[in-house]
């Protein structure tokens, strides 16, 4: 089970963390996405659990920072110099393997989070 919080309405330039818990911390491979009304679900950014492998959409590299804490089993994504653009509802999700890139199908992803609003405006 993967429960996400943190969203909320920022201004543009502002920051927001999400967190994702999850129930069965294994070394799997966890990624953010989001999925703007009208638009495609995209991931932003993955990261292994229990490794330090990540990696970033172009859009967000360099603003946006994918960490975990195993003691806490959570996943975290630190968003900064947030953009109108960024406004969407962000899932976290589970893939099937340990290693996973922004480019992994959505179908290889079995566990999905009820997801987080963020609006930047």
């Amino acid at each position: 089970q993967l429960v996400e919080s943190g969203g909320g309405s920022v201004q543009a330039g502002g920051s927001l963390t999400l967190s994702c818990v999850v129930s069965l911390y294994i070394n799997t491979c966890m990624a953010w996405f989001r999925q703007a009304p009208g638009k495609e679900r995209e991931a932003v950014a993955t990261v292994s659990l229990g490794g330090s492998r990540t990696d970033y959409a172009a859009s967000v590299k360099g603003r946006f920072t994918v960490s975990q804490d195993a003691t806490r089993k959570t996943v975290y994504l630190q968003m900064n110099s947030l953009k109108p653009e960024d406004t969407a509802m962000y899932y976290c999700a589970k893939h099937t393997e340990q290693f996973c890139g922004v480019f992994s199908p959505a179908s290889e992803y079995n566990n999905w989070g009820q997801g987080t609003q963020v609006t930047v405006s």
